[in-house]
């Protein structure tokens, strides 16, 4: 882990989406986090250790899915699975496919392994970020590591290395050298990627630069949870709307669809699935909302711990 010394920043972005303003200052107290996302192999030993069995290797209750038809609530969670040609980028249901059985062993479904790339072909991923993780799963292994999950502006904190401001985790420039510094979309969302590095999909941890904290893939390879309930907008605290209006309706706004019971966290630090014709999200001021019990190819996580 690394030693991240406690202070104040300013959070947020007014340059790109909605959901990153405004920008205002945000205090943390010193912390530790891990120096990247947690891996598959690392991920196995907790399952090995206490044969926990992950949300997305679970049958699903029929109550959190309203409307749904009860035959196809089996166990899965979300493929991305790449279109033949452009299509309309509103739709994500164009490119994100139910996978029936898909889970942490298994990411892109049944046949799948972590010894596969989504194409099938032979890549040893112990060293990648483990993915398929819900909430929940990413919960209990940190719970089990003796740490948490980092809140949102610890993790932008962190992710930031001490540039105050800057647009990505280096800098401004997103290209500083020449060098392509995060894994990220390459080509056309999202129909043709020619790789990051040579990574079609997520990558070894520590395989790109670290930030000025020298923390690994804060941006880029996988988005990562935080223990924040999502909101369209950053609420400062100490404003008079988190005292009398925000945090009380907090966990009704967050909640993934109209009538779902299950709340949305925010997720930091965009994919290699984010593109800049799509999703200019690899960025420390970025954030996504996410559903608690959901689980996809491209979600990981890493832990925290107080100082």
């Amino acid at each position: 882990m690394v030693r991240i010394e406690g202070g104040t920043f300013r959070m947020g972005s007014d340059e790109f989406y909605a959901d990153e303003t405004p920008v205002h200052e945000r205090s943390v107290d010193t912390f530790e986090i891990d120096l990247h996302p947690v891996t598959n192999e690392q991920f196995a030993a907790f399952v090995e250790a206490t044969g926990y069995v992950t949300v997305a290797e679970r049958p699903l209750d029929p109550a959190d899915f309203p409307g749904a038809d009860p035959a196809e609530l089996v166990p899965g969670g979300l493929v991305f699975t790449p279109t033949p040609g452009p299509v309309d980028l509103r739709d994500w249901r164009q490119w994100w496919r139910w996978g029936a059985g898909a889970s942490w062993r298994h990411p892109f479904g049944p046949g799948s392994s972590l010894r596969q790339a989504q194409d099938g072909a032979v890549d040893d991923r112990l060293t990648h970020p483990v993915v398929q993780i819900s909430f929940a799963d990413a919960s209990a292994y940190a719970s089990w590591a003796g740490k948490r999950l980092p809140t949102e502006a610890e993790f932008e904190f962190a992710a930031r290395g001490g540039l105050e401001g800057a647009r990505f985790a280096w800098g401004d420039d997103e290209f500083p050298g020449g060098e392509l510094m995060v894994n990220r979309w390459q080509g056309s969302f999202p129909y043709r990627n020619t790789g990051a590095a040579g990574w079609v999909g997520t990558s070894p941890v520590m395989t790109f630069p670290a930030n000025g904290y020298g923390l690994f893939d804060v941006t880029g390879n996988v988005w990562e949870w935080t223990t924040d309930y999502y909101a369209a907008r950053h609420v400062p605290p100490g404003t008079v709307a988190v005292e009398a209006e925000a945090r009380p309706n907090l966990l009704a706004a967050a909640s993934a669809e109209p009538g779902s019971r299950i709340p949305r966290r925010v997720l930091k630090g965009g994919s290699h699935l984010c593109s800049p014709d799509y999703c200019l999200r690899y960025r420390p001021a970025a954030r996504s909302p996410q559903a608690d019990d959901t689980a996809t190819t491209h979600i990981g996580f890493r832990c925290a711990r107080d100082v």
